[in-house]
């Protein structure tokens, strides 16, 4: 299993670390999943509460369990929870890719937490679970993400045209990826 037998492993950065979600971090994760500014990007329907975020915490910790999801809570340099991070999905027979997806609280943009974040997060996908190819899609007006995509590596390679089903109607997303013998970031 590559994520330690169904535990999440606990990451640490310089100033932050990654730890596995729990229900405690419903509070927090609801207040950042549900802010406007953050919402309008995870192509979700909206949370209405803490209760359905705990629900969908214990959802992702059982997806974990399946190798099917792996996210961990960030914790800032307070120790307070300011965002999420981890693989949507990934792929091993055959293709050796997954999907990365990440959010932040806007009280925490521009300080490069989520760029330390996503370090660690790589480098768990390139180094434990052998991944070869890690893929981000993004919203394409999501501006901050295509950015930070880019000063880690990751090269856009097309627009997925409808990709996503949301609300708001079909959605298209862009596609970035990086692959492993590009990866220079091993802090």
């Amino acid at each position: 299993m590559y994520v330690c037998g169904g535990v999440i492993p606990a990451l640490a950065g310089p100033r932050l670390q990654l730890r596995p979600m729990t229900t405690r971090d419903a509070p927090a994760l609801f207040h950042i999943w549900s802010h406007p500014q953050v919402a309008r990007w995870l192509g979700a329907p909206p949370l209405t509460s803490v209760t359905v975020t705990e629900q969908l915490i214990t959802l992702l910790s059982e997806m974990a369990q399946e190798e099917e999801s792996l996210r961990w809570s960030i914790i800032g340099p307070s120790g307070e929870v300011i965002g999420s991070c981890g693989y949507n999905r990934w792929q091993l027979q055959g293709a050796y890719r997954g999907e990365i997806g990440c959010d932040l609280s806007p009280a925490f943009w521009g300080q490069g937490l989520m760029r330390e974040a996503l370090i660690l997060a790589l480098n768990y996908g390139f180094e434990v679970m052998g991944l070869n190819r890690i893929e981000a899609l993004c919203h394409p007006d999501n501006a901050r993400m295509s950015r930070l995509a880019r000063s880690l590596g990751f090269r856009q390679e097309g627009l997925l045209r409808q990709y996503r089903h949301t609300a708001a109607g079909f959605q298209d997303i862009l596609l970035h990826a990086v692959l492993r013998p590009d990866w220079k970031y091993t802090e």
